[in-house]
This record gives C-alpha cells, structure tokens and sequence, in this order.
C-alpha cells in the first residue's frame, strides 16, 4: 500500500494474458453518477503508463471512449473494462454507471468482481442508492474501500465526508471505515483556496508530494505531527480489532510499538476478508503531469488488499438439466466455466462478449456450449447450444487488444459468439454447466413503439431482439390484448438509449406511443337484446333472428354460453354459429374495443329460413345482438389491480403512502425490515402506476425499489371510465 512507500513507476505496454489467478485483481468502481468514477478510472491507467495524456490512449482515443451515445448523454450508460497492470499485477478495473436507470451494468460489474472501489465526491456526498449497493457488497461479503474525489471543489471538506462515510458505511462498527491518508493543503490563491498537493501517510508518517505531477515523499513538518498523531492511534487501533492475532491489542495497549510492517500486513488481511473498509483520496493529475494524487496509493492498495480471484467463491454450477455439480475453484486447468456479464455490438467485429472466466482456461477458436439464462419471460430464450469462441482481446477505449487465452479469474471479450447472451454459461463442449443467475433488476416502466415507416416495420423484429439480447434489464412484449409492441425499462433514460440505439446500431428509428392499459368490459346489470340480420340481394339472401339475455358473473368466469331455445326456433347446428359470433364480438368488446368478460349469455329464442340462414348469418346475428344488450345496459370498464411491494428508507415511509392514496391505491400494510428501511404493501390500479418507476425514484431520493403482481380486474370509478372512453374515441 501507498505507506510501504514505494517509488515503482507502474508497467506499461500491451496488456497480456495473465500467466495466473494470484496476479489478477478485478475491482469494480461504483458511485453515483458525477462522483468521478470514470476520471479516476483514466487517472489510473495514466499513472500504471498505461496512456502518456491524461485519459488518452497512445494512438487516440479515450480509455472509456466506446459509445457515442454517452457522449451525447454526458454520462456513462454501459460497464466499460480498462485493464491496467502495476508490480507484476494485472487489475481489471470495471467502470460502471452511476445513473440508477443503468443498473443492470453494475450488477453485472459486481458479478465480474472480487472487491469493489466506493467513488464518493467530497462535493456531494453519498446518494442512497450508493448505499443501497454498499448493503448489497455487504450481504455478500464483498470487500470494500472509499476513494474521495473533488477535493479541490469549493465546498469540499475531506474530514467531514471521512465522518459521513463512518456513519453512513460503518453501520455498528464506524471505526472498520477509517482514512489512510490526510490531505496536505499546498499554498493559498489569491482566491483563498488551498488546493491539495499532497497526502500525509498515516501508518508510514510520511508526506507523499504530488504538486509537481510525480509523487516524491519525505519527513513531515513540525506542524503535522498532532494531526498524524490523533488519527494514526485511531486507525492502528482499527486495524488491530481486525487482526487475527488476538494478543496484539493488548500488548498495544500496554505501550508496545507494533510495527508498520505488522500493522500493513493485517490492514491487508482485513481489507481482503471484506471486515475493514479504508478510505482514500485521489483526483487526476496536474497539467504536465503523470501521476494523480492517491492514485499510487491507490493501486498498492489494491494489489496488496484486495483479494485474488482464488480468494473469491466461483457461483454455484448446475448440469443444464438441473442436475447438482461439485463446487468450482478458481483453477486455471478445471472444467471450464465462463459467463458472459455484457454483451455488445461493434460495427467492424459485430458482436462482442464480455466474459469473466471462473474456472479453467478459455482459448479463441475452440468450441463451447452455451447455456441459457432463464430469462425467456424479457424476451430471451434458453440457450443450449454449441458454439465456436472467435478471437480473445482486451479492450481499451476503441482499442481490442489481442489474447492468446484467458485464464480463471481473469475478463476478456470474445467474438462472433452469435447466439450467446449476457447471463449465459460458457462450458466445455462435452461437460456443460449452467452458473446459478445474478439478481436481475426488474423493468417496470412501460415504452410502447411503432415503426417509423415501412422500411423500419420491417427491420423492427430483428432490431428489437439484438437490442434485449444485449440488455437483460430489458423486457420485450408483444401485448395480445392492446396489439402493442412494449419494451419494458428501468427508467426514462434507459429507455431513450435503447430507442436511440435501436436507430443508431440497428437503423430501425421508432416512435413511442402512449402505453395502453389491457383494461376489459362487463356488464353491470342483466340486458336482453335482439339481433336481426336479413339481407336479399337477389338469388340466396341472408336470414338469421336470435334472442339473447346477458348477465354479469364472478370476476374470473369468463364467457358462458347457454342454449335454451325450444320449439327447434334456431336450427341445432346455427346454435354454434350463434356462439361464434357472440364471442367473437365479446373479443373486439362493445363499449370502448376491450375484451368483454364474466358474463353468462343464454340464448333463448330465434327465427331461421329454410334457404337464406347460414353460418355466417346467424353469427352476425349473434354479435348484433350482444351489441343490442349493451346499448340497453349499464357497462363497467374493468382495470387491472396490482399488488405492489415497495421497498423504501423510513424517513419516505410517510410520502410514500400519501402518494400511494393519490393514486388510488390501498395500503394493506407495513412492515419493518432491516437496515432503517420499511416494507409498505399496497394494491392499485395499472392506469395509475405506467410511471411509478420514475416517481418513486423521486419520491425517495433513489432509496425505493418495488415489484408488482397481478392481482385481478376490478370495476373502474365512472369518472375515470368516462375519460378513458372520451380518449378512446378521440383516437378513433
């Protein structure tokens, strides 16, 4: 780490295959959008050597310059890989968006992970759905570190962002979240800011100077040892409540000096078993200069405290049948076992897959199976397939860097993986295994879409299927009842990235719609109609007379059908005919174009000619008549009800449930769960909840989540009903 004080200047050149899992370290970066991930990601390769100006790749381009649509966006959309190698170490550092709407990647960035870097800006402190994935690392286990960035803002103070982590990040135990490092102010601007040019090591009791772009250290002045003083003994005691050696505090405690190497050793050992979460500074480097601050510190730390991919356990592995398998290990010379964490589309080597390499060893042309994912429901098939690996590389910006194979434990891309999808299982051809899934976020916020124009009609199936294969968070339905084509999102960013990615990658351009609600009609009351069909047009006409009555059943009954002419008035086999077209008009509805349901029709009555009655009349004469019942009746639209469960931090718990009753919805309860968050459960109407996804981020300062299930069909308020028929006709 960055106080065993050393002077190694990072490895550049070609990144290669690494030669075994103890000289890998695969860390993800996660913050909330604008905390400088992604700067620091550049920051890094620039001081590894990697690129010679800052965030620039030797021969153009940017370490994370790999979609023109974050450009546009001002914002990182998708998991980006820069591999960067430092002591002998090669650390594949995972950038993930920081917008909540893009969750999805940075589920797939933990999934690809060992350990996780936590990027909090000294300007804006931490976010609740940084902490929300904070939980997460910490119900698995995963370890931790901080790195605050934006020191040099205006309003930045690293003290008070130190103690805002303790609290919020330590949970019962603040002192397993402790600095490494103080900052060392330079000299005051004529504006009175004293900007950061240095960080003062607290076990090592060095300074580490960066004001000329290279870090050089030496003794610290006079004036910093009370400042060393007071936060060194709270970081050693830190450290040693999480060594093994139980002895050590005592003897701390009695005046013995323990020594630095001693006290490294066990940060390092805490750090790995994810029980001690250090915090860091960084920021890029100074113009003309090549190594940011802390980003030194930063790569020892991870080299040194993060753990191996043989310390992290490999997911649990099936047969494609279900059937249980031994447990894996991170070895290189196993069974194969690889998942694909990102799938994306180039437009000169076509389609390219991310994959992390769990167990054995995955070489280009060989061929593998590919093993589906489960989630057939968004609009991806299972997958069992065999399917030949195209060439290894590792990117780097727009750059692919050619492998030769990758190892356990190690990231690579892989093309021409045709029917592959994120999610997916890589095996052996002759041993197939299928990895038990990550957690998936649901998409709950509906995007209707038409074609543009003939030629993007026809090009709009295939566009719509590479655009999920790409994205499981994306869910692609095509609704029997309102004949939509729905993509199903996180958010309304995700949503205009997928529509401009349909138009940009696929050359599909869409228009989105309003999303229709699958509402239904029933009657409210008994109604008896009459359906008279009689045409001549010379030679055979058209004759069919029946008498119905309708009504209302039980929500769920569907149609029924009863036959109780007597006296032969409807001929035996137009009985049928009359039912076919009854519910054939059931279908297309009779009020508002929406199914009608639970209704019992009986048929009572009817006239029929020797030579004009026919199939096709009495079933025209069956759905007049239906048509006839509902214009003498009352008629209930019938919207659909869900139940929601929403997750959400107690102190929106009130908002939450006000918002709920604006939406015509019913709490049936609450429930308190762990980590200061409270469970609401509740029903309401679809029509209210298109865009709950979007408000309920809102409403909670990104700290709520929820999941819906279809409950029933239940009778809409008139007023409402009167709206949605007044819309329905104005459409027509």
């Amino acid at each position: 780490m960055g106080d065993k004080a050393s002077t190694h200047p990072g490895a550049a050149g070609r990144a290669t295959a690494a030669d075994r899992p103890s000289s890998l370290r695969n860390v993800v970066l996660v913050g909330h959008s604008g905390s400088g991930k992604t700067t620091l990601v550049e920051a890094l390769a620039q001081a590894t050597g990697a690129v010679k100006r800052p965030g620039r790749v030797e021969d153009g381009g940017t370490v994370s310059d790999h979609d023109e649509i974050e450009h546009r966006q001002q914002r990182s959309v998708q998991l980006s890989l820069v591999p960067v190698e430092w002591d002998g170490i090669r650390v594949n550092l995972l950038d993930t968006p920081g917008y909540a709407d893009f969750v999805g990647e940075l589920r797939a960035g933990l999934r690809a992970a060992d350990a996780a870097l936590f990027v909090v800006s000294a300007a804006d402190g931490v976010d609740g759905s940084t902490r929300m994935v904070w939980e997460e690392c910490a119900a698995v286990g995963m370890p931790r570190a901080l790195v605050v960035t934006h020191l040099d803002a205006a309003r930045a103070d690293f003290d008070e962002m130190v103690a805002v982590c303790r609290r919020v990040f330590g949970g019962d135990d603040p002192d397993a979240v402790l600095p490494l490092y103080l900052p060392l102010h330079g000299e005051e601007g004529h504006d009175g800011h004293a900007p950061v040019a240095g960080l003062i090591g607290l076990l090592s009791q060095r300074i580490f100077d960066y004001s000329s772009g290279e870090r050089t250290d030496r003794e610290p002045d006079a004036e910093h040892l009370p400042l060393i003083a007071e936060a060194r003994n709270r970081l050693i005691e830190g450290i040693i409540a999480e060594s093994e050696d139980e002895s050590l505090m005592d003897r701390y405690l009695g005046g013995e000096q323990v020594d630095v190497k001693t006290l490294v050793a066990d940060l390092e050992k805490a750090v790995a078993r994810g029980t001690f979460h250090p915090v860091l500074a960084a920021a890029p480097a100074a113009d003309g200069g090549r190594q940011g601050l802390g980003t030194l510190e930063l790569l020892e730390l991870v080299t040194g405290g993060f753990p191996t991919p043989e310390e992290h356990p490999v997911p649990a592995v099936t047969s494609p049948d279900g059937a249980p398998r031994p447990p894996l290990t991170c070895d290189p010379d196993g069974p194969l076992a690889a998942e694909v964490v990102k799938t994306s589309s180039d437009p000169y080597v076509g389609r390219l897959s991310l994959v992390r390499v769990f167990s054995g060893t995955l070489r280009p042309d060989e061929t593998v199976h590919v093993s589906g994912h489960g989630l057939e429901d968004r609009g991806h098939e299972d997958h069992d397939v065999d399917e030949r690996v195209g060439a290894l590389s590792a990117p780097f910006g727009k750059q692919q860097r050619g492998l030769s194979h990758a190892i356990a434990g190690d990231l690579a891309c892989v093309a021409k993986l045709t029917r592959a999808e994120t999610g997916d299982t890589l095996s052996a051809k002759g041993d197939p295994l299928l990895m038990e899934p990550w957690v998936m976020p649901d998409p709950l916020l509906p995007v209707a879409v038409v074609a543009h124009s003939k030629p993007d009609e026809d090009k709009l199936s295939q566009g719509l299927a590479r655009l999920v294969a790409e994205d499981p968070t994306m869910r692609l339905e095509q609704n029997p009842d309102t004949r939509q084509v729905v993509l199903w999102c996180l958010g309304e960013a995700h949503r205009d990235v997928a529509l401009e990615r349909l138009r940009t990658r696929y050359g599909v351009q869409v228009d989105a719609v309003p999303y229709r609600v699958a509402l239904r009609e029933t009657f409210a009351e008994p109604s008896e109609g009459r359906g008279r069909h009689v045409k001549q047009s010379g030679g055979h006409g058209q004759f069919a007379v029946c008498a119905i009555t309708v009504e209302p059943l039980p929500g769920g009954s569907g149609i029924e059908f009863v036959d109780k002419v007597v006296g032969g008035a409807v001929p035996r086999q137009f009985i049928p005919s009359v039912e076919k077209g009854v519910r054939a008009q059931a279908a297309r509805g009779v009020t508002a174009g929406y199914p009608l349901v639970d209704v019992r029709v009986t048929l009572l009555d009817g006239k029929a000619h020797s030579v004009d009655s026919s199939d096709a009349a009495f079933q025209t004469a069956g759905a007049l008549a239906l048509r006839e019942c509902a214009g003498a009746g009352r008629i209930h639209l019938l919207e659909p009800v869900f139940e929601l469960r929403v997750v959400v931090a107690d102190d929106y718990v009130g908002q939450v449930m006000s918002d709920l009753s604006g939406r015509r919805g019913r709490v049936m309860g609450t429930e308190q769960i762990a980590g200061g968050h409270t469970l609401v459960r509740a029903e309401a109407p679809e029509v209210e909840i298109g865009r709950y996804a979007v408000d309920l981020r809102s409403l909670s300062h990104g700290t709520g989540r929820f999941a819906r299930t279809y409950v029933r069909h239940e009778p809409m308020p008139q007023q409402v009903a009167d709206r949605v028929r007044s819309e329905q006709t104005n459409e027509g």
